[in-house]
């Protein structure tokens, strides 16, 4: 396995680039199920995400084509040959199962694996299946798969058309909200979703929806209404940058000393809770042309932080929050409320030297003058980015290994900082 061997202390200057956001790129992918034609994704990051959906895709019928040097991806969906999508290739990745709104709308039939464990917690799909429920839909659960039917047809079999409904979450849910709008768009009839989450990738999907002749009203409001269309047009549309990992950048720069970073690409107001918690702090955030530069003279302050779903503090940003308060001069807390296990990078920083205790879904953090490189493993994609950023500013040398968790969200980390004066390098074949 790859691993990554940071010598920490170097400067960090210059510009960083913001790739495509994968998490807009991965419903959009499957969004190119609901239309005939070939598609084109173009800003797409090169991530082993991105591939495991390329991969579930041809199962399915698809001629994808991934160019991994243009950061374009094109899908032509003219034939469909199958509408199940094994474990084999669900397990790899949760958002798999957002290919299961689009295979009930488009062939009135679907068999999707459940997703299975996920390391950071449980994801329940509970709600994804009650909102095809109430859109006429036949759910079963058989030997971990869900199979759907869609409503009877006046012949009295299954695999009709979805129909509008009203729909309420129970709770925000990313992945629940996306595959119940792609599933809405050939509904007959309207249908219309209150407590939708309300992520920027929820209101790209809308976008690209409505580029294809969707009738989407609300995406990214708590309210989305949805005229059903009786066919889709395919698309071509550029991915948003991902705030995530433009605000993995942010941090590393405010996390060592001395350096000015600019990251471009970056839309500032889809980080707004990370900008303010990271100004309280004492980190200096501007907007500089294409980008956002980002510095600090002197000392860190600890700010406590709660994460919460958009437009909230990001879980996602969580891992690497932390690891900034780490050098903070005083006391922090961390609350998670979003995944009950969201805590695992701690043991390895308290490797590294940190001081960081957990109490329940709240980890303490005492700020110190320094932490110590040290071999660690990565545990999932935002664990993994936390402790490079770690390893940016730790004495000595730190070796983060299992970065395939890494190679999930983060499209060569290594080489981007290492351009902006960074010590850092990949290492092929590294044990653990």
């Amino acid at each position: 396995m790859d691993a990554i061997r940071i010598r920490g202390g170097r400067r960090l200057a210059g510009n960083i680039q913001v790739s495509g956001a994968k998490n807009a790129a991965l419903p959009i992918l499957c969004a190119t199920l609901l239309a005939d034609g070939p598609s084109l994704l173009r800003n797409t990051p090169a991530l082993r995400d991105i591939d495991t959906t390329a991969a579930l895709l041809r199962f399915l019928g698809c001629e994808v084509m991934v160019d991994k040097e243009t950061h374009e991806v094109r899908v032509p969906t003219t034939k469909l040959t199958r509408a199940e999508a094994p474990y084999e290739l669900v397990k790899q990745m949760r958002a798999s199962v957002l290919v299961l709104g689009p295979l009930l709308a488009r062939n009135g039939r679907a068999k999707v694996s459940l997703p299975g464990g996920c390391a950071i917690g449980a994801r329940p799909i509970d709600q994804h299946l009650k909102g095809l429920e109430a859109m006429g839909a036949t759910i079963k659960l058989e030997r971990g798969y869900v199979i759907a039917d869609g409503p009877t047809s006046p012949g009295g079999s299954g695999g009709g058309r979805l129909r509008g409904a009203e729909i309420a979450f129970d709770l925000p849910t990313v992945t629940g909200t996306e595959n119940l709008m792609m599933a809405a768009a050939l509904a007959k009839g309207r249908t219309t979703m209150w407590n939708c989450a309300r992520e920027p990738e929820v209101e790209e999907l809308g976008r690209v929806l409505n580029k294809m002749g969707a009738r989407v009203e609300g995406a990214g409001t708590d309210v989305i209404k949805i005229e059903g269309v009786e066919q889709l047009a395919p698309f071509d549309h550029a991915i948003i940058a991902d705030r995530i990992e433009g605000g993995t950048y942010m941090i590393a720069g405010a996390a060592v000393d001395g350096s000015d970073v600019r990251v471009d690409g970056i839309i500032l107001e889809d980080l707004e809770a990370l900008v303010l918690k990271m100004r309280q702090a004492g980190v200096q955030i501007e907007r500089d042309g294409p980008g956002v530069r980002v510095r600090r003279e002197g000392p860190l302050k600890p700010v406590n932080v709660t994460t919460a779903p958009h437009p909230g503090f990001p879980t996602d940003m969580q891992a690497q929050f932390m690891v900034l308060m780490t050098r903070a001069r005083g006391e922090s807390v961390m609350t998670e409320t979003i995944f009950e296990n969201r805590f695992m990078h701690v043991p390895e920083l308290q490797r590294m030297g940190a001081h960081i205790e957990i109490h329940g879904r709240s980890a303490v953090v005492h700020g110190q003058d320094k932490l110590e490189g040290a071999s660690v493993m990565a545990t999932d994609l935002r664990a993994s980015a936390s402790l490079v950023i770690a390893g940016l500013f730790a004495e000595g040398e730190t070796e983060v290994r299992r970065v395939y968790h890494l190679d999930r969200g983060y499209e060569k980390m290594e080489q981007r900082l290492s351009a902006v004066g960074a010590d850092c390098e990949r290492v092929k074949g590294a044990e653990g």
